[in-house]
């Protein structure tokens, strides 16, 4: 099938709050200051900054303020982090944040572990931020978690997601982030739900973000985008996961994805020189071997050199080439 249609997709970078509140190691604030402005050069539609959760919990991104208050926006870049709870709303309206992304599972027992609280607790709170975020005029975001699966429930029905869309929904939120959060979900249930959800709130803004863990992100990502999804989270070099998921790696790779939909015709607005060195800049932070695959092996038409002694072989070949030519003439 080809999608040379030039059909318009908004990507969101995730590395610098999913991916950085995983690893073992402090990025200094500088360096996650300079990363976030160089990607604001690259093409991207939202950048996820930070987290306002309480330092004690993710230590690693106890900057958010100072990392916010510092960056230099771009125009045209939706500069958004995650807020859990009034304290951390209020914390993200005094750096002028651009959009509260705010999260809550589908799955009662994903919701206990990961946020100590049952789902019913969490919308409760979830609606007072809302409501100061309408009282501020600030958009917000809902990312749903384990709508392709919980690892500890198994199957999340549909129904059960539709109707967590359907309260937010009511609430008046801009957008919902169908998040696969230990890399569940597979190609036919994710147009499934992602169809579903579209057509049952067409005002929406979808976005889709899918992880990994069993190599299906990449056709995933693709199945999301022929169910008419225009939004995705991604992660540079691959970084990322769930603590409540063993064995789960990271969010897909940006560069990975970006360059597979490029190559399918899709504009994604990005500069993927840029996101290859910007992962390598991550590659630098993180002090480990990055998931993705393109950073390693280039752009699919990476042109390499034939091996050295490529003329011997040429020759070779063209005198047994000429030498069947004068056998089959003397013959005839």
């Amino acid at each position: 099938m080809n999608h040379g249609n030039n059909q318009r997709l908004y990507i969101n970078e995730v590395a610098t709050r999913d991916g950085f509140q995983m690893e073992s190691h402090f990025i200094p604030t500088d360096d996650k200051i300079a990363l976030i402005d160089q990607l604001s050069t690259l093409g991207y539609a939202k950048i996820e900054v930070t987290s306002f959760t309480s330092p004690k919990a993710i230590p690693a991104l106890r900057d958010g303020e100072e990392v916010m208050a510092r960056i230099k926006r771009k125009p045209g870049v939706v500069y958004t982090a995650l807020v859990p709870n009034l304290r951390g709303a209020e914390r993200a309206l005094d750096v002028n944040i651009d959009e509260f992304n705010i999260v809550m599972s589908t799955s009662e027992t994903h919701n206990l572990s990961n946020l100590r609280m049952t789902r019913e607790q969490s919308f409760a709170q979830l609606a007072e931020v809302i409501g100061l975020a309408r009282g501020a005029n600030v958009p917000v975001n809902v990312s749903l978690s384990c709508v392709f699966g919980c690892p500890m429930e198994g199957e999340v029905p549909q129904q059960t997601v539709l109707g967590w869309i359907d309260r937010f929904a009511a609430l008046g939120v801009k957008g919902i982030t169908l998040c696969d959060t230990t890399g569940m979900a597979y190609p036919t249930q994710v147009q499934s739900i992602c169809s579903a959800a579209m057509a049952r709130h067409p005002r929406l803004d979808f976005t889709a973000h899918f992880h990994n863990t069993r190599a299906m992100g990449l056709v995933n990502s693709v199945a999301a985008v022929e169910a008419g999804i225009r939004r995705f989270d991604m992660s540079l070099g691959g970084i990322g996961g769930c603590p409540y998921a063993p064995g789960a790696t990271g969010n897909v790779a940006t560069e990975d994805v970006v360059h597979m939909l490029q190559c399918m015709g899709y504009d994604t607005g990005m500069d993927l020189d840029g996101l290859i060195s910007a992962a390598a800049q991550v590659a630098h932070l993180v002090q480990h071997e990055l998931p993705s695959q393109l950073p390693r092996a280039g752009h699919r038409l990476t042109k390499h050199q034939p091996p050295a002694d490529f003329p011997e072989i040429v020759a070779r070949a063209a005198a047994k080439q000429g030498a069947r030519t004068s056998a089959r003439e003397t013959l005839s």
